[in-house]
């Protein structure tokens, strides 16, 4: 009666190594047809013509879908940030970035789709791109401010002249690509007035929901199964061009149709994290007491869809600081709309603010430990709300101990191993916690089992796993009792898996459904939707805190890096299950030495095409570059959350 806290390994592990789990390019479906994708070549301009008649007798092709004959497609359609152009595919011959689809080539096989379509001849009437980003771009303008605000907290310009000492750095990123193993992938078919799609993506109701709106339908219309994900990162949080192109097949040819993505095709049609360039001024007393902290990100976008790459959430929680101001910048380019990526706007606007407390406790002379220390806050430095918890200092002097923090000469360049520079750094950071509005329904079976259903979805973080524990213990029972039913849009509303509010907002959903079962005396049918009791919680801060520790060798001649070891302590709430919670965990940790050490999106500065679109050009962090990582959990536990939890996935 106590499985949440207990690690136990995931329920389809066996499935997984095996062979046995199928992803959505596995799931048989009878009758399928195949479609490959032809993307634009060119940066900006029109397809003049596309020859179809090229490919038509080739054997085995069932047709071509362009903008000519395509289902027409509703332009309100969009997610979070209003109508997204992104989604309207082959409705007009307008090409707004390199990689957009202009045609999807069916046949009865794979192999003969992806043929034909590299032989179909598509021509383009070419027009002046522009894909250079700078902050200072004249098409600069402010974001929107859906959930990243401009704040202007204190006198600025006396707090910065009153300063004993003024860091004024720039920080750039570039653009990045979610990279996971899995292709996009999905297969669609039409019964009657009904849409009935596999999908690899990381919401399957919110994708049917933008799906119906797409195609004109009501949701009740369009059902999508989501079985397992091989990762997504954000990159399959939207209505993947796989899904729209597969349904569009199905429609016009009468049979189900699996479109699946190639490498390249995923890193140039899907979605990505926009370059950033940040301006950042930070003001101390001579104490090491935070005056002012001045942050101006500008990030990269699409005119075919908002966006916000959120660069200042940290700016306004991680330090107190008499004075802050806060600025988002987007810049319009001719590039693929960007979307979330893992730790959406966090990442950046972590890196270029903790570099700056690094240059500034170089410039104070002080241990960066002791400056971040000197300078907690006790309610929100911006918003004046209480934490409703806040065990960063906990992880920072743990973190410090663990590591042997207190052995190192914190002055930079004076620790050599023959030729080998060594240095050893830190970082904090945060990320907004909370739940999102979900349902869950469970049912009491005759033979003593309870069947939950969620439309959660399992990105491979193990979800199945954690919500069976959690369902386990809000129904006192043992988990072999429980029967978990997910990844399914026909399972009712649901938050997707993403934002790093999976688990909040699931787990809620199934515990309300649970006391709502218990106080019926464990019979029949509930459904629970959390919505108005999340609507009902106070204003407070909430935020998951992480201190990481490195050690890093560099070689001053050849300017090679070499990471020795990480150590990352972490607040998240109330752990779910210790095995997988640290497998997420390091691999975040891995992400950011892989951020810092390889991943760069690349553009001919000509054509304005990414030059590197695979996993040979793309450098990703392989076993060879990541050292052994020690990560743990400080106690951490948000009692106005259902069971304690900040925000695992």
């Amino acid at each position: 009666m106590n499985a949440v806290g207990v690690a136990q390994p995931r329920i389809e592990g066996r499935a997984k190594v095996t062979g046995a789990a199928r992803y959505a390019a596995d799931v048989p479906v009878p009758g399928m047809a195949f479609g490959a994708v032809v993307l634009a070549t060119v940066s900006r301009g029109r397809v003049r013509d596309i020859d179809v008649s090229a490919v038509q007798d080739m054997p085995g092709v069932l047709g071509v879908i362009d903008h000519r004959n395509a289902p027409r497609l509703d332009p309100k359609a969009g997610g979070f940030f209003g109508p997204d152009g992104q989604l309207q595919l082959l409705q007009d011959e307008v090409i707004p970035f390199a990689g957009r689809p202009v045609a999807l080539v069916v046949a009865e096989t794979l192999e003969l789709a992806q043929a034909a379509a590299e032989a179909l001849p598509v021509t383009y009437d070419e027009e002046p791109h522009d894909t250079g980003f700078t902050a200072d771009h004249p098409a600069g303008r402010p974001a929107v401010t859906l959930f990243d605000e401009p704040v202007n907290v204190g006198d600025m310009e006396a707090e910065l002249a009153a300063s004993s000492v003024v860091i004024d750095e720039r920080y750039r990123t570039p653009e990045e690509h979610c990279s996971a193993m899995e292709p996009h992938s999905a297969t669609a078919w039409w019964e009657g007035e009904r849409l009935e799609a596999v999908d690899s993506n990381q919401g399957p109701f919110t994708v049917a929901v933008t799906l119906a709106t797409l195609f004109s339908l009501s949701p009740d219309q369009v059902h999508i199964r989501t079985e397992h994900v091989g990762g997504g990162f954000g990159s399959k949080g939207l209505c993947g061009p796989q899904l729209i192109l597969a349904a569009m097949a199905g429609l016009l040819f009468g049979r189900p149709v699996r479109v699946t993505l190639t490498r390249a095709q995923v890193f140039l049609a899907t979605a990505m994290r926009p370059a950033t360039d940040q301006l950042i001024r930070i003001g101390a007393d001579a104490d090491g007491r935070l005056r002012a902290i001045w942050h101006e990100p500008a990030f990269e976008i699409s005119p075919l869809a908002e966006y916000i790459e959120g660069c200042t959430e940290l700016t306004k929680t991680l330090y107190a600081a008499r004075a802050i101001r806060t600025r988002l910048t987007a810049v319009p380019l001719d590039i693929l709309p960007p979307y979330s990526m893992r730790g959406p706007g966090a990442t950046p606007g972590s890196f270029a603010l903790e570099s700056a407390m690094d240059e500034l406790a170089e410039r104070l002379g002080m241990d960066p430990l002791e400056l971040r220390l000197r300078n907690e806050p006790v309610a929100g430095p911006v918003s004046g709300l209480p934490f409703s918890s806040r065990n960063l200092v906990a992880c920072l002097r743990e973190g410090a101990r663990r590591f042997g923090w207190d052995t190192r000469d914190h002055r930079p360049r004076l620790r050599r191993e023959g030729a080998l520079l060594v240095g050893t750094g830190l970082a904090a950071s945060s990320f907004s916690a909370g739940a999102f509005p979900s349902s869950a329904t469970i049912t009491a079976e005759t033979d003593g089992t309870f069947t939950v259903a969620i439309g959660a979805t399992d990105l491979g973080t193990g979800a199945r796993t954690a919500l069976t524990a959690i369902a386990a213990d809000a129904l006192k029972v043992g988990t072999e009792r429980i029967r978990l039913r997910i990844s399914d849009s026909g399972l009712g509303p649901v938050w997707s898996a993403g934002g790093s509010r999976g688990t909040t907002s699931w787990a809620w959903a199934i515990v309300e459904a649970a006391e709502k079962l218990r106080g019926q005396g464990y019979g029949g049918t509930v459904t629970a939707d959390t919505t108005r009791s999340l609507g009902d919680l106070p204003s407070r801060e909430r935020h998951a805190y992480s201190a990481v520790f490195a050690e890093v060798t560099v070689g001053p001649m050849t300017g090679e890096v070499r990471v020795r070891r990480l150590l990352g302590m972490f607040a998240v709430g109330r752990v779910v299950n210790p095995l997988m919670a640290r497998s997420q965990v390091v691999g975040g940790m891995i992400g950011g030495l892989s951020m810092a050490l390889h991943e760069e999106g690349v553009r001919d500065p000509i054509s304005g095409r990414h030059v590197n679109a695979d996993f040979a050009g793309y450098h990703i962090a392989a076993h060879a570059d990541v050292p052994d990582i020690e990560a743990d959990f400080v106690p951490d536990y948000e009692p106005r959350h259902s069971h304690g939890r900040q925000g695992r996935r």
